[in-house]
Formats: C-alpha cells, structure tokens, sequence
C-alpha cells in the first residue's frame, strides 16, 4: 500500500480555518481581557439562604460579564479556571450564567461526595441541558434503579471475552490505517487523523461494518454525524436556529436514530462480535433485555464517548512521548519485546511503562475534566446548603492539577503513578479521569485497550518527533480538550 500524502492547499485552507474562525481562543485581544477578568473581583450574591438553625453556610457567587457568564475564562483555561476558583474562593462557589447557572465544587472530598452519591442527592440530570437533546437517554443520562437497570444488561458488551474480541478488530484497523500515515512531514496533523481512526475502529467494533468495505460512503456520512454531535453540547447559541452548531447537532441525531434504526432490524436476526449486534442480544440474569429505541439512544452515547476519550488520550500521548523521548524509548523497547504479532489483552498488559504514560496524559489533559449532576433535594454540601434543582459541577481534571496531591503537577513524570510514590492513592479521588461512582465509565478497559493497541502500532513503526524544538500546543477547551492546531507531529519511519 503506497503513503498517504498530504495536499498542500487542503492543508493550508485547514490551517486558515483553525487560525481564523472566531473563537475565544482566536479572536484578538482574548487574551488579554482573560487576564483582566481573571484579576477582577466581582461583586458576590448569594444563592439561597440556609434553612434557620440548620448550621449550614450559603453558597456565594456572581454572574460573571453580562450575557456570557465566564465562558471567556473556561474556554481558555479549561482546568486552570476552576483552580483558580478553588485558591481564591474556596471548595464551593456559585456562577450565575444565561447559559448554564450551576455551583463549582471543587476539591477531591468534593468529588467523592458528589460521585459516590450516598443518598441520591444528584442526579444526571445535570447533564441535559448540556449534551442531553443529542445523546437522550444514554447510559450517562439515567439515574438510580433505571441507570442500574440499563448498566447491568450493557455489561454483557464489556466482558473480557467480549474485550478480547474486540482487541482484534481494533488491532486489524489501527495496523492498517497506522501504516498509511505520511512520514517524514510537519504538515501531518495527528489529532484529525486519529479521530478519524478512532471513528474506523467505532465503525468496526460497534456497528460491525468491514474495515475500508463497500459501504464506505455510508460509514463516512455516519462518522460525520457523530462528530457533529460532539461538537454541538459547545454551542454558545443553544437553540435550534440554522445553520448554527445546536440546530446542526439535532440534525446529526436524526441521521444516527434512522441509521441504527435500520440497521438494528438486521443485527437482530444476525450473529456477530460487534458491539451492536452484542447489545441485540444482550439479556440481564432476569432475561430482560434492550428495546430498540434502548439500543439506538445507547449507542450513539458510546460511540461519541468511545471516539472522542480515546482520540484525546492518544493525542495527549503522542505529544508527551515526541517531547520525552526517553520515556518514548521505554515504551518502545516493550513495545520490541512483543512484537509485530497479534495482539491480546494478556499482551497488552505487558505494555507497563505506557499504563505510566496513559495515566500522566489522563491526568495532564484530561479528556472528561468536569462532570454534571442536579440536585433532587436540599442538600448539604462540604457544609453549604444546596437547594433541590441546583446544577452541580465537580472537576476531577482540576484535581489532578492540585500540589497538596501531585509532586509539582504542572511537570510530565509517569513515575508518579508507580511504587513506591503512588502519588494517585493520595486520596480515593485524586485521580478520577474515569469518573467514579455508580456511573464510573463503562468502556473504561475498553478505551484503555483501545488506545494502548494503537500506540503499540505506533512505536513500532515510527519515532515521533516534536514539529519543531520547545513546541507544546494550546488547547480549546470549549468541550473535551482539543489542541487548537490540529498537533502537528513528524512521524519517522524506523523500519
């Protein structure tokens, strides 16, 4: 098979786009009114009063610039916006906005209270106003007995038998697509193309489509959609109104509900290892099984939280082993001891120094920085009274930053993960990049094989080098963290 190249207009039409669409990130002048927003204090409110005698302290906060809230500082800082809330203003905070008013609750016994849930104080339902018009009813969306219901039937798609069958289809398509990359070129943007192998592999995998088949363009006008939706829980504008990305999204949704609407009809009566054709036939030990409309709302949830996580981790990986090559090559040389042959879980398991390296990404650049809840109830929060039908925020992407948990947070350094130092074990929720609780991710070992097969390809095929010396990408981080110039990495060919 003869190398992919690159077209030197595409890429340069590509680079105008990233550099000239209006965004926080690109417009003129951001930057600096982020910084005067940053060191201004504004003028605090109260969200509720406490019930008398109850002890509880309010949660104080603002509103933030008219009509905007603080989107400015979030799309910018990502993580570090909500740690500068946390040194400033403390574990809890409220910020008023026209798009989304929520409380900040920030800290890792934050998070622990919020994820492990004790008395179903939270609900998901923090969650539809953000993602929910796209991703209705997917796992992440329930709650309580309905999402135990729903998780218990799905587990049947993420056993280790299923896993493994999975590992070969995933290593069939990265082999494949991993081999075609352009080498020897600055201009090779690897977060596009392994979000487009991440979505092959999701075409594979989950809807049981052949690698580079006949129905091609169907795949393509699939994957398409997906990556609509993702982008769409962004929008700044959150209505339906043409041709914006909210209106864009609903329509994307239309095109995946008609998709898997079909091809559920013909999986039912079918025998396969993919994940759709898993869920068909997937009972409970009660024998209760997924309706249709279950399967197609469910599988558009995990085919955008599947492709979108992993391309993210192994974005973040590649950049870290291209600045690090001493950790690239300790990689490497584990890589070298399993070889080119096919791959298996207890083969991956081998990969130790990329679990180190998997890890400090996950805590670095974390793909999922910030998880949704609403409360059902008043409630006591870290000692703040909270009232029924608040949104809640928890960051645990900001917690990996915190020093009082991490040995100088700011600098890659796997060996935090490993004995003796254990920096992770600090607190039960120091490192959460999989979220926690009753609605830990499911596809957890999934994505972590998934990404460590492709990496694994990767190694022993090219060296990755930075595109030039000292660089490190700036970061959109407007929905799951994405490098703003597509990270450019020179791939060299070392066999």
């Amino acid at each position: 098979m003869s190398k992919a190249t690159i077209s030197t207009p595409a890429y340069l039409l590509d680079q105008a786009k990233r550099r000239f669409t209006p965004t926080v990130n690109t417009i003129p002048g951001m930057g600096l009114l982020e910084q005067r927003l940053l060191a201004h204090e504004w003028s605090q409110k109260t969200l509720a009063e406490p019930p008398a005698g109850s002890g509880l302290k309010p949660v104080l906060g603002d509103s933030g610039l008219p009509l905007v809230g603080h989107i400015v500082e979030m799309f910018r800082e990502g993580a570090d916006y909500p740690l500068h809330l946390y040194n400033t203003r403390g574990p809890v905070t409220y910020a008023e906005s026209p798009i989304l008013s929520s409380i900040v609750a920030l800290g890792p016994d934050a998070t622990q209270t919020i994820f492990s849930n004790r008395n179903k104080d939270y609900s998901q339902k923090g969650w539809h106003p953000v993602i929910g018009p796209f991703f209705t009813r997917g796992l992440m969306m329930l709650d309580f007995e309905e999402h135990m219901f729903h998780r218990r039937i799905m587990g049947e798609a993420f056993t280790r038998t299923r896993l493994t069958g999975y590992v070969e289809h995933i290593d069939h398509v990265a082999t494949s697509v991993v081999a075609d990359w352009p080498c020897d070129d600055a201009r090779f943007l690897f977060h596009p193309a392994m979000k487009e192998l991440t979505l092959d592999i999701a075409s594979v995998v989950f809807m049981g489509h052949e690698h580079a088949g006949d129905d091609r363009e169907l795949v393509t006008k699939v994957n398409d959609a997906f990556a609509t939706t993702t982008r769409s829980g962004g929008a700044i504008l959150r209505f339906a109104v043409p041709p914006f990305k909210w209106w864009q999204g609903l329509r994307a949704r239309k095109v995946l509900e008609a998709y898997f609407a079909e091809r559920i009809t013909e999986r039912r009566n079918a025998i396969g290892t993919d994940m759709l054709t898993v869920l068909c036939h997937s009972t409970d030990d009660d024998g209760n099984s997924f309706s249709d409309d279950d399967i197609v709302n469910h599988m558009i949830f995990l085919m955008m939280a599947a492709h979108d996580t992993s391309t993210s981790t192994a974005t973040t990986i590649a950049y870290n082993l291209a600045a690090h090559p001493e950790w690239q090559e300790r990689c490497r040389d584990e890589s070298d001891r399993l070889g080119d042959g096919p791959l298996d879980i207890e083969a991956l398991d081998k990969l130790e120094s990329l679990d180190l390296v998997m890890n400090e990404c996950l805590r670095l650049v974390t793909p999922l920085p910030f998880n949704m809840r609403q409360t059902v109830r008043d409630t006591d929060l870290l000692g703040y009274h909270v009232p029924a039908g608040t949104n809640v925020v928890t960051w645990p992407g900001m917690n990996h930053r915190l020093p009082e948990l991490w040995t100088d947070p700011e600098k890659f350094d796997p060996e935090r993960f490993a004995e003796p130092r254990s920096e992770h074990k600090r607190h039960r929720y120091a490192f959460a990049p999989f979220g926690g609780g009753a609605h830990k991710c499911i596809g957890m070992v999934f994505g972590q094989l998934e990404v460590k097969t492709i990496v694994h390809r990767m190694l022993r095929r090219y060296r990755l080098e930075l595109v030039r010396p000292g660089y490190a990408p700036r970061w959109d981080n407007g929905g799951m963290p994405v490098p703003m110039d597509g990270m450019p990495i020179v791939l060299r060919p070392i066999r």
